[in-house]
């Protein structure tokens, strides 16, 4: 797969200094008025509802409104004129939104039982990410961050899955679509899948071709990936449904949030990927300063990542990095 997956925007500068990078984001974030309470009254967690057991999510994807040229408008008058009693074609930006829905379980008893666990409900970040890609793939902009001819032929292998929003949100845009988690998180992906995919079940999946085909729902620890000799780890990871495959986009959306697993993230990142072709898209919702850097400082000091901040696709209190690694 060509390494042009992902086109970043003009002058987009690499990111080297933790530091510094941390001042610019948080200033920005907080010179921004922002209510960060969700419907279910928790402050600045980034749960959607984690009151209830199940939630419907509904993306609207709306046409552009493009300006008219100086020749459509004298056309668009002309026809006006002609056609008195009937109503005027519709503007591109008049046509009706295309709409996916999406029907989503949830664990409350296990986000509040189960140490550790934050997966078991769905994020807000999980949802601005799905409508900005999904705006983009239905409508490309002149310049998308990802590149949808590509993306069609990419695997994407996401860490942290947590609800499965995205492989069911997703996965229609890709070749594959491989959404892992912690082994009491699967069964509650899988459940999602099969909600929105006719055929999928905790144990079979639809035939190939099919619409949820390409999903694939697996185990990746970090912790337990980063507990194993280097020499192990490629027999633990999952790895491309296609033969001799490696994996194209990583996805990491709304994972760092506790530090003690941010070495584990950032070696599993590390591992997973391949030199000259992976690239790596971390979607963070700004909250605890002192984790975001510890997380840029782990990931920089590789030395193996090129790392960009990617403004303009979601507003804040999200911020985007996109890395590609090069050795």
């Amino acid at each position: 797969m060509s390494s042009n997956l992902l086109k970043l925007p003009d002058g987009t500068e690499p990111v080297t200094n933790a530091d510094e990078e941390v001042f610019l984001v948080y200033t920005a974030l907080n010179q921004k008025s922002l209510d960060l309470t969700g419907p279910d009254g928790f402050h600045g967690l980034g749960h959607v509802d984690s009151r209830k057991d199940i939630l419907s999510i509904r993306f609207e994807l709306t046409a552009p409104s493009q300006p008219a040229s100086s020749s459509a408008a004298a056309e668009s008058k002309s026809t006006s004129r002609s056609r008195k009693g009937k109503s005027a074609r519709k503007t591109r930006s008049e046509e009706t939104p295309h709409v996916i829905e999406i029907e989503l379980t949830q664990d409350k008893t296990a986000l509040r039982s189960r140490k550790g666990d934050t997966g078991s409900v769905l994020w807000r970040a999980s949802i601005a990410f799905a409508q900005a890609i999904l705006q983009q793939h239905r409508f490309p902009p002149s310049k998308p961050l990802v590149d949808k001819d590509l993306l069609r032929e990419s695997h994407v292998l996401e860490l942290g899955a947590g609800t499965g929003l995205l492989s069911i949100a997703l996965s229609a845009c890709t070749k594959s679509y491989t959404a892992t988690d912690i082994a009491p998180l699967l069964p509650l992906i899988r459940k999602n899948v099969a909600l929105n995919f006719v055929g999928w079940t905790q144990n079979t999946k639809p035939p190939e071709g099919s619409p949820g085909s390409n999903i694939f729902v697996e185990e990746l620890d970090w912790e337990t990936l980063l507990s194993l000799p280097p020499t192990g780890r490629s027999r633990y990871y999952p790895t491309p449904p296609e033969p001799g495959a490696k994996w194209d986009l990583v996805l990491i959306v709304d994972c760092i949030y506790h530090p003690s697993l941010l070495p584990a993230l950032v070696e599993t990142i590390e591992t997973v990927s391949t030199a000259g072709q992976t690239w790596a898209l971390v979607i963070v919702e700004l909250r605890q300063e002192d984790v975001v850097r510890e997380f840029l400082e782990i990931w920089l000091n590789k030395g193996t990542w090129r790392l960009f901040r990617v403004d303009g696709l979601l507003d804040l209190p999200y911020t985007i990095w996109a890395c590609q690694k090069y050795a």
